[in-house]
């Protein structure tokens, strides 16, 4: 399988060389990253949701080695609240963070993160909108956990993901799916060991299921992160037979991909949000889409060989 190669290489500071070098790559990028910076994002936001789209805002970056860097993650996503407070949006125009940027991996990471992610997630707040913790990989995810639940006593809508192939998700899920919860969960794009994950998917699939059934019939707000056309339509019959309106729940896409479906899940009356990622540090984002899909390789490799 390709997925783990290409997740391997998302780590490789020669393929990244590599990557960013060859001649149909930019072509590729463009397609999943909506631009380097704020001011070249702002329109895709304003013509998604002029079309009845919501969007969550991701600033791209996750080799952070320093707390200087740190703290300009921090500084980017408060110029990004700045924006997004003069759009006038509300909570159609929210924002994903991942902790690795706020300086979770280094010494005494875990606080630095937590301090980093708080003045971001009290703007979010003050302009009417809110922040999402992204997952990533399971030897972060006590942390992330840990710091979500600490943001929730003062802000109660700050949402989480978890990921479907971990074993532990299931787990995570039952406690996560209480009232005023808001829980993204996605199948999981981290190259992870067959002792704490799901290798067959197959089997990730039937744990989104399982998963998505606890969120749905819980008191929180599931997010339900997927381009898999029949988990989405589980994800919708699972929704009736809950009981919940189509408000009470809704779908998150990416940038780029199966745009016609963003359009209509929206036009049936679903919350349909578009998770768009831009900046200049594209490379392990870029990456995971990638290895997600096989689709995604081939596109990349024509557009190389057409530019070559």
């Amino acid at each position: 399988m390709l997925g783990p190669v290409i997740l391997a290489a998302s780590r490789s500071d020669k393929m990244r060389r590599f990557i960013s070098a060859a001649p149909g790559t930019k072509q590729v990028v463009d397609r999943f990253i909506a631009g380097e910076t704020v001011d070249q994002v702002v329109p895709i936001i304003e013509d998604a949701t002029g079309n009845g789209l919501e969007v969550t805002l991701d600033v791209v970056g996750e080799d952070i080695t320093t707390p200087e860097q740190a703290a300009a993650a921090r500084d980017a996503y408060l110029e990004l609240v700045e924006r997004l407070k003069d759009l006038g949006l509300g909570t159609r125009a929210e924002m994903s963070v991942k902790l690795s940027m706020f300086g979770q991996s280094l010494d005494g990471g875990h606080e630095l993160a937590l301090a980093n992610v708080r003045p971001v997630v009290e703007a979010a707040a003050e302009i009417g909108t809110t922040v999402t913790l992204d997952a990533e990989d399971h030897t972060t995810l006590d942390s992330m956990f840990a710091i979500h639940e600490e943001l929730r006593k003062d802000f109660p809508q700050t949402g989480c993901v978890i990921q479907a192939y971990l074993f532990r998700t299931e787990d995570d899920a039952r406690r996560l799916a209480d009232a005023g919860s808001r829980v993204r969960i996605v199948k999981g794009a981290y190259k992870e060991p067959a002792s704490v994950a799901y290798q067959d998917k197959a089997e990730i699939d039937k744990a989104y299921v399982r998963i998505l059934r606890t969120l749905m019939e819980g008191e929180g707000y599931p997010m339900i992160g997927s381009h898999d056309p029949r988990l989405i339509a589980i994800a919708q019959e699972l929704g009736r037979k809950a009981g919940r309106k189509l408000d009470e729940y809704e779908f998150q896409m990416l940038y780029g991909i199966r745009s016609d479906e963003h359009l209509r899940l929206a036009a049936e009356g679903h919350r349909m949000r578009v998770y768009t990622a831009y900046g200049t540090d594209w490379y392990g984002y870029f990456m995971r889409r990638l290895a997600e899909k096989p689709a995604n390789l081939l596109f990349f490799g024509r557009s190389i060989l057409t530019k070559g």
